[in-house]
């Protein structure tokens, strides 16, 4: 009886683990659990350390350890690199707070929209959909093949490179490009 019930344990362990493990996602090299919230996975992901010193500059920290849902367009370290010289390092200064929270809140949009979401919406939407941030700016999202890009305020374009990373309070898609708003 004993070695049916730890069969049967195993089986049901085995049934589990793909999809616990096809939830979580490598991020800048490391896990990104579904558990935790954004902030939790962010810090640890090697490719968003500027994304997160930024969030902490402008004090958004616990707004995105909230429940959310939010959807976060992620910039990754080398999209800022992208940056003219000097814009980072002048951001994240104090006086500069406003304008850096006007850029970041312009990468996040209320509610979990998966890839598939917003591929649904590009649909809807004829070829493109508009995205209303939570700065209160329109993000364009489009279509191109099977990859999915952004289109900011400033005619900018941003690829998302990796979709899907969920989180507790929400997803992140992983993007190439900082978006800038009007």
């Amino acid at each position: 009886m004993k070695k049916l019930f730890f069969a049967a344990v195993a089986l049901v362990a085995i049934a589990i683990a793909p999809n616990t493990y096809a939830q979580t996602k490598m991020v800048g090299g490391a896990a990104m659990y579904p558990t935790k919230n954004i902030v939790e996975n962010a810090v640890n992901s090697k490719d968003h350390t500027t994304l997160v010193a930024a969030v902490k500059a402008a004090g958004l920290v616990e707004t995105l350890e909230g429940t959310g849902p939010f959807t976060v367009f992620a910039p990754t370290n080398a999209a800022f690199d992208k940056l003219p010289a000097g814009t980072v390092s002048t951001l994240v200064k104090p006086e500069n707070k406003a304008t850096l929270t006007k850029i970041l809140t312009y990468h996040v949009v209320a509610g979990r929209l998966s890839a598939a979401d917003l591929m649904a919406k590009v649909k809807a939407g004829m070829g493109k959909a508009e995205l209303t941030t939570v700065q209160g700016e329109n993000l364009t999202v489009m279509q191109e093949g099977k990859k999915l890009y952004l289109v900011d305020a400033k005619g900018g374009k941003s690829w998302i490179t990796i979709a899907d990373v969920f989180q507790s309070n929400g997803v992140i898609h992983v993007i190439n490009t900082v978006l800038m708003p009007n």
